[in-house]
């Protein structure tokens, strides 16, 4: 399924909504908001991933705190977000039966 979030083409979700900043990248990689394997097929399934630069999704470095791979705080607003926008259509125990618990 196509990602919820609209996104411009070439634009990363966090240099965007987090930054403010609408720099095009010429590379962008998806991220599933909810990963691993069970929750990596649940996110596509209701299109909550979306379009980050390498910066913000594995990092060009290890360890980079800025990649939210390495940095909690990016994962837990993502994981709200994704959360709010599967509850724009479904309930919160629909949310919790379907991922395990609430981010809310």
């Amino acid at each position: 399924m196509k990602s919820v979030f609209q996104q411009e083409i070439g634009r990363c979700y966090i240099c965007e909504h987090f930054f403010n900043n609408r720099e095009r990248h010429n590379y962008l990689e998806e991220h599933h908001i909810f990963f691993g394997t069970a929750n990596r097929a649940k996110s596509e399934k209701y299109g909550l991933k979306i379009k980050l630069c390498l910066k913000h999704h594995k990092g060009d470095i290890d360890g980079n705190k800025e990649a939210v791979h390495f940095n909690k705080v990016y994962d837990l607003m993502l994981k709200e977000i994704g959360q709010r926008k599967f509850e724009e259509n479904h309930s919160r125990e629909d949310f919790r039966k379907e991922f395990g618990k609430s981010w809310l």
